[in-house]
């Protein structure tokens, strides 16, 4: 049997591609892994999860397990529209949808918005895992450069401008991670937040706001661009597995009513009926706002760490951004294709992620890599921070300084 010969049309040119997702090889043992934009281990709530599900199949036996659920799953959303109010967004419950994570609430929306004629309009660089969903709807790309203050927002006016007067057809909608953005740490400036919300009114498109990281700040928050929203243009998209638990699968849209019902037309999930229930009864008996103090706390210890070894161990040619919050540094080291320093990195035991991986065309992200901070234990960082600086002074020292 040609099984190939079952496929769509769609998948067949997509698997000419390289898979999803092969932008990182088998670790070796014992590797420090300053590539996983995972939480530190030891951050995670495990014995006040463990608690929550006991407390839940207790009192509830098995509804919790059925098809239906629990009781106690309907008050999860409440309880996300409380967190979202605390930082400026006022959201019905008909404006809100709970879905398997923030990657499927990404998903759901490039289903309802794309088409494989829609052009969309991405951060450059960005979530790599966004790209990947977003391509498969769609080969039409924008790309707007990110810089220390986060999107070029001076340079998407310019863009549109250009489109407009030539008659092109413009972006449906804008993907941005606006607070500590992944790969590159950075955040949108205010300013900047303000002109992307008036540039979305003027050229009429919409904005997919991915805020995964917007509650892990060092010193001062910023703004979500859902609470600057007065038109319905923004999609907020937030998560909960950087705060508490990935592996629990609890995300968020936030947008108006109509878009809302057309996500869930197509959320065929059942509506993780124990997930949710579990998470609602975590919620319940936990300080979220102490728990997210002792989380910024430690990520701001252990990005000092990081900033204190590149600064120390690598060349003085290599320079970054320093984030405010979130878990990465981007990193940049003139004349080095950091894939190729990889496989070398890796052999002495650590590990990053390529830049290319964050760009629409992978030559343009050549020299760049991006560190994380979040998973490795502070020795762990400064060891694999002088592991990286040995091998690129050794094999690169003529290129980078």
């Amino acid at each position: 049997m040609n099984v190939g010969s079952f496929f769509s049309e769609n998948i067949k040119a997509a698997l000419k591609n390289d898979p999803p997702g092969e932008w990182m090889p088998t670790l070796p043992d014992k590797c420090i892994r300053l590539s996983s934009g995972y939480p530190a281990p030891a951050l995670v709530p495990v014995d006040q999860l463990k608690r929550a599900v006991v407390s839940l199949l207790e009192e509830e036996q098995d509804l919790p397990l059925h098809y239906l659920g629990s009781p106690k799953k309907a008050k999860l959303k409440g309880q996300i529209q409380e967190r979202l109010l605390e930082r400026g967004i006022r959201i019905s419950e008909e404006e809100l949808l709970i879905t398997s994570g923030a990657c499927q609430a990404i998903d759901l929306i490039a289903r309802i918005l794309i088409d494989d004629q829609t052009i969309v309009a991405v951060e450059s660089p960005t979530y790599m895992e966004a790209l990947e969903i977003f391509q498969n709807y769609t080969k039409h790309f924008i790309s707007i450069p990110v810089d220390e203050h986060g999107l070029q927002t001076e340079v998407l006016e310019e863009v549109l401008k250009e489109r407009k007067r030539k008659g092109l057809p413009l972006p449906c909608f804008l993907y941005t991670i606006p607070t500590f953005q992944n790969p590159t740490g950075t955040t949108m400036s205010a300013e900047r937040r303000k002109h992307v919300i008036k540039l979305a009114t003027k050229f009429d498109f919409l904005i997919l706001e991915d805020d995964a990281y917007g509650e892990l700040y060092f010193n001062k928050p910023s703004n979500p661009l859902k609470a600057l929203d007065r038109d319905g243009r923004v999609f907020h998209v937030g998560s909960l597995s950087k705060v508490v638990a990935p592996g629990m699968r609890i995300g968020w849209v936030a947008a108006s009513t109509e878009f809302i019902t057309a996500l869930a037309w197509f959320k065929k999930d059942l509506d993780q009926p124990f997930a949710q229930a579990a998470m609602a009864s975590f919620l319940e008996n936990i300080d979220m706002e102490k728990q997210i103090m002792v989380l910024r706390d430690t990520y701001q210890a252990k990005c000092d760490v990081l900033i204190s070894a590149l600064e120390q161990y690598l060349p003085k040619s290599v320079s970054w951004y320093v984030p405010e919050g979130g878990y990465f540094v981007w990193v940049k080291i003139a004349g080095v294709d950091t894939s190729q320093l990889l496989t070398q990195a890796l052999s002495e035991g650590v590990s990053f992620v390529p830049g290319e991986f964050f760009f629409l065309n992978p030559l343009d992200g050549k020299e760049f890599l991006r560190l994380s901070f979040s998973y490795a234990d502070q020795k762990e960082i400064v060891k694999g921070i002088q592991k990286l600086g040995k091998v690129i002074k050794s094999r690169y020292l003529d290129e980078v300084d």
